[in-house]
């Protein structure tokens, strides 16, 4: 193995691409430790109460890859699930021990979580340097994957207003429970069949009474909070400030920021105050929302009990009148919020 100091990487086209470091080539092959082969199952035990019984799981193909993490598709006690291998990095004990840290505390929410629009834990296997979380298979994939196969600006606004109200449910729910998620974005909402929203990944989540600052944080700059870019202390108003940029996302089907690199979102995020364009065709009472809820101060940005209310009443009234959001007018709030909670209610000026 030491003779190795590199070796060719060839992509599908057959040309070579860039040499893998020594590290780089020792953690790949150190995959194939615990993936005997397609269809093979794990090696490992456990004796935590969500260890996984390794003799039934088995692996099939592979379709997402992250930095750390390989994410296949597999079976599980005849069901079908996502299996989510992480990796320990050899050669750097600090980010092993951090990996390791996320993997306990994704477990530990994962396990409690029960919930419609909250991707469901079936069981996980702790054995360093590999770890393995087991979830619900949903078929579509990720929002984003499924968001960047449309044209842009193409989805129909009952459709944004179902897919929105899936994701705030299940946020408000994580909230309810102290929790937050401080990585929510398409990439981590997944979709069924039914185009039901999960929301899913929980690696760098934490309780509110113990998230503390986010010094040494690292998430999606294109996402993130100003709070938390700047490494300063955040509450869960940091997820409301990301749902305002998913929104973004759902009304237009674009990456946010996607002529900038994440640097450079994350600067003009703070420095500038800079958001996604909202288009011209973006609908008034979406527009006053994600403005509210990608405000620069977090005491602005609504709860997300307040976003479902405020959802709900538009998927009523576009149930009633589907030109409703064309003759829409914050002048009609008092109409369309006769029964909200005064608290709600003065926040939208009704």
């Amino acid at each position: 193995m030491k003779k190795f100091h590199c070796f060719k990487q060839i992509s599908n086209n057959g040309k070579l691409e860039r040499r893998l470091s020594l590290g780089e080539y020792e953690r790949a092959v150190s995959w194939s430790k615990y993936l005997v082969s397609s269809g093979a199952e794990i090696k490992g035990e456990g004796e935590e109460e969500w260890s996984a019984d390794m003799s039934q799981l088995f692996i099939g193909n592979k379709f997402a890859t992250g930095k750390h993490s390989r994410i296949y598709r597999g079976i599980y006690k005849h069901r079908d699930v996502a299996i989510k291998l992480i990796s320990q990095p050899q050669e750097d004990g600090h980010l092993a021990a951090l990996l390791e840290k996320q993997f306990s505390s994704e477990v530990s929410l994962l396990f409690r979580l029960q919930h419609p629009n909250i991707i469901t834990f079936v069981a996980a296997c702790k054995k360093p340097p590999v770890f393995c979380i087991i979830t619900e298979y949903l078929a579509v994939g990720s929002l984003r994957k499924y968001l960047h196969q449309q044209e842009p600006y193409s989805l129909p606004l009952n459709l944004v207003l179902k897919l929105a109200l899936d994701i705030a449910r299940g946020m408000q729910y994580l909230h309810s429970l102290g929790i937050l998620h401080r990585d929510l974005k398409s990439e981590n909402l997944l979709l069924g069949e039914d185009m039901c929203v999960k929301v899913a990944d929980f690696g760098i989540s934490c309780l509110e009474s113990q998230c503390g600052s986010a010094k040494g944080f690292t998430s999606t700059y294109r996402w993130m909070a100003p709070e938390m870019i700047k490494e300063k202390h955040h509450t869960k108003k940091v997820d409301v400030y990301s749902f305002g940029i998913v929104l973004w996302e759902l009304l237009t089907a674009l990456t946010p920021f996607d002529n900038m690199t994440p640097e450079q979102a994350a600067f003009a995020v703070c420095q500038k105050n800079a958001r996604p364009p909202l288009p011209s065709t973006c609908p008034v009472a979406f527009r006053r929302l994600i403005n509210r809820c990608w405000s620069s101060n977090p005491n602005k940005r609504p709860h997300f009990e307040e976003i479902v209310n405020i959802l709900e009443v538009y998927a009523a009234s576009i149930e009633q009148d589907p030109e409703f959001f064309l003759s829409y007018s914050p002048s009609n709030d008092h109409i369309l919020f006769p029964c909200l909670p005064k608290c709600i209610a003065a926040s939208l000026g009704v």
